[in-house]
């Protein structure tokens, strides 16, 4: 049963007559209708007020009055220092319209349980207003895993997110707000002793067996069941524990969290600074990895020197079409005919391969 978390709001005495709990049930009826002579924010508030009353016919009015105010009222409500219960509550009526939903991203009043909400929506501009509070996304967590499963959520937005969690941070970035990876080691200093300890320091002392096998090289020593094992350890993990995981784990950790459904989980594990060219070769055929693993890889030109990872890009129908048809340029002859000759590639993959070997008169 969900705990019934008292409100308490604020109301100037004329706006007060009209929700008090002595105040005659007709008088309520009347109000919940939304003809009263108040300012916007106050007319609201009276009416989500009403929207709890006990009586039913109150409720039901004051709840379809409120979604029926004239929309530039809406925006002013908005806007304003609202109760964040209120606001919470516009954002699910109006989660379709997109400019009154950046207005509610931009409002500091809104709680970070409505801008979780807001990062799962599909507003472009939403996501990146989102994205740009640095301020919340440390303080919750719970908003990085929204924008991680938002489909809009791009690199530019990841590239900013992972930034500000210590990701492979622009060299310009100025140090505002306090890193969480303040005490980790750099990159080049990410033994396993260092990473082991950091991991301990993540996960707890009760986990210190696992960051133990988080960090050691163990590919060849799991079995069946103690993989099954860490899969279900990393499952547990919040969002920010898996990032850090990411960045601080062994190749067995990121085979895991590189198949992550959230894109910053999956582009912070294949950005490890401990990924080796075994690795990236595998994730870049893989399919049930995100579109943004391939995207990076694609675009990273110490992974693609590597003929194999080309090969295996060219040959995923995941890796973009455009980055897929540049690999395709330097793959040879042979690998060129297998494509052509291929069902698993997208046709213009395998039209493209054709038309390369024909302007070089193989065909």
């Amino acid at each position: 049963m969900a705990e019934t978390r008292k409100i308490t709001l604020t109301l100037s005495p004329q706006a007060r007559r009209y929700v008090s709990a002595d105040a005659p049930v007709g008088a309520r009826r009347m109000a919940a209708r939304g003809a009263l002579p108040l300012p916007p924010s106050e007319l609201a508030t009276v009416l989500f007020a009403l929207s709890h009353d006990p009586d039913t016919e109150v409720k039901t009015t004051a709840r379809d009055s409120l979604e029926g105010l004239p929309r530039e009222l809406t925006r002013t409500v908005i806007g304003s220092g609202v109760h964040p219960a209120l606001l919470g509550l516009l954002g699910h009526i109006h989660r379709d319209d997109s400019e009154l939903m950046e207005a509610l991203a931009l409002n500091g009043a809104t709680s970070d349980a409505t801008v979780v909400f807001l990062a799962s929506l599909p507003h472009k501009r939403v996501v990146e207003i989102i994205a740009n509070n640095q301020q919340r996304l440390l303080r919750c967590h719970d908003i990085v895993d929204a924008l991680g499963n938002n489909p809009l959520t791009g690199r530019a937005v990841i590239d900013r997110i992972l930034g500000f969690l210590g990701i492979e941070r622009p060299d310009a970035e100025v140090h505002d707000e306090a890193d969480p990876f303040e005490d980790l080691p750099e990159p080049e200093d990410l033994t396993d002793d260092a990473a082991r300890a950091a991991l301990r320091a993540v996960l707890g002392d009760d986990a210190a067996g696992l960051a133990d096998e988080l960090v050691q090289d163990l590919d060849n020593e799991l079995d069946d069941e103690g993989r099954l094992n860490l899969f279900k350890a990393v499952a547990q993990m919040s969002v920010m524990q898996k990032i850090k995981l990411a960045r601080l784990g062994n190749q067995e950790a990121r085979g895991l969290l590189i198949r992550d459904t959230n894109k910053i989980v999956a582009t912070a594990a294949v950005r490890s600074p401990k990924i080796t060219e075994n690795e990236i070769s595998q994730y870049a055929k893989m399919r049930n990895v995100s579109d943004e693993v391939l995207r990076v890889i694609s675009s990273n030109r110490e992974f693609t020197r590597s003929y194999q990872v080309k090969l295996n890009l060219a040959t995923n129908p995941k890796t973009p079409q455009s980055a897929a048809m540049k690999f395709l340029n330097y793959l040879q002859e042979r690998d060129l005919r297998g494509i052509m000759k291929s069902k698993d590639v997208p046709s213009a993959i395998a039209t493209h391969a054709r038309r390369i070997l024909s302007k070089k008169g193989k065909i």
